[in-house]
């Protein structure tokens, strides 16, 4: 029997003794799925359907006092992808159904409180499908990487940070966590092409340039913040981002999986069909 895609890109591991090897992952590779760009748009009609459908369930689901609700979270160095996701996945649904945050560096205000503050409040209520655009995990990536708080202080985040999202779970938050993985000669081609075209500049900052230059070091700390964070509850999957359209394919069928699992429902109506019915022949307006 094939693999599902959350068999195929659940980090590799299964321990947190075990270290998480990004290196040995491809960024390019296709071990499931569509082979080519064509194949995988002929998947992506069918994906569509699977994910709109559900999505209308869970929100319809939440009309009738349902609490449950999905959390797909995205990380992954500049250029991965994250907006793309966004766009050609998250587009999937009706916008009503969806709730998007973006995490850009903190303000002033949002550091005077615990780090978590920000996030909880940007966790989808029930019915809704949430995508963070980065997220609490910048908190052991950029604050490691960059020395923003001493290490005592970023090492005791992973034990928060599975607490804060079994405490979601809890509350009937499906958690979904992808990193996008992507390779460094890649990323080299995505920046130098928004230097090339002036209708993207905008997405150019030369710190980028500067992250880069700490490639190995952010690699250390997500291959950190996979192991000691994935769990049954939140789990991480590690998704190959080279190519754009694969990228899509896969969070689009970890999407669709992980809502066919929840399988919700719609609500039964609380009234008489032929009631409400006769109702309305006899309400006729002239």
């Amino acid at each position: 029997m094939a693999k599902t895609a959350r068999e195929t890109f659940r980090v590799p591991g299964g321990s947190r003794d075990v270290p998480v090897d990004l290196a040995a992952l491809d960024p390019a590779g296709r071990p499931i799925g569509p082979k080519d760009k064509s194949a995988a748009e002929a998947d992506m009609v069918d994906l569509d359907a699977r994910i709109d459908a559900r999505q209308e369930a869970l929100y319809a689901e939440s009309v009738g006092g349902g609490q449950r609700a999905v959390l797909l979270v995205l990380q992954g160095m500049d250029t991965s992808g994250k907006g793309g996701v966004i766009r050609h996945v998250a587009g999937m649904v009706n916008p009503q159904g969806l709730q998007i945050a973006s995490f850009t560096a903190p303000t002033e205000s949002e550091r005077a409180h615990h780090f978590l503050w920000r996030i909880r409040k940007r966790v989808p209520v029930p019915g809704r499908i949430g995508v963070f655009d980065r997220s609490h995990y910048e908190d052991v990536l950029v604050v490691r990487v960059e020395s923003l708080v001493p290490e005592q202080i970023w090492r005791a985040r992973y034990e928060e940070i599975n607490a804060f999202e079994a405490e979601l779970t809890e509350q009937g938050v499906t958690v979904l966590k992808c990193m996008l993985h992507i390779s460094p000669q890649e990323q080299a081609e995505r920046l130098l092409a928004r230097l090339e075209d002036p209708s993207k500049h905008w997405k150019y900052n030369p710190r980028d340039v500067d992250a880069r230059a700490r490639w190995h070091d952010y690699q250390a700390a997500y291959a950190e913040a996979l192991r000691r964070c994935d769990t049954d509850d939140a789990p991480w999957y590690v998704v190959p981002s080279d190519r754009k359209w694969y990228r899509n394919w896969v969070i689009a069928t970890l999407l669709a999986e992980t809502l066919e699992e929840l399988d919700p429902q719609f609500p039964a109506g609380d009234f008489d069909i032929a009631t409400e019915r006769a109702r309305i022949v006899e309400s006729v307006i002239t």
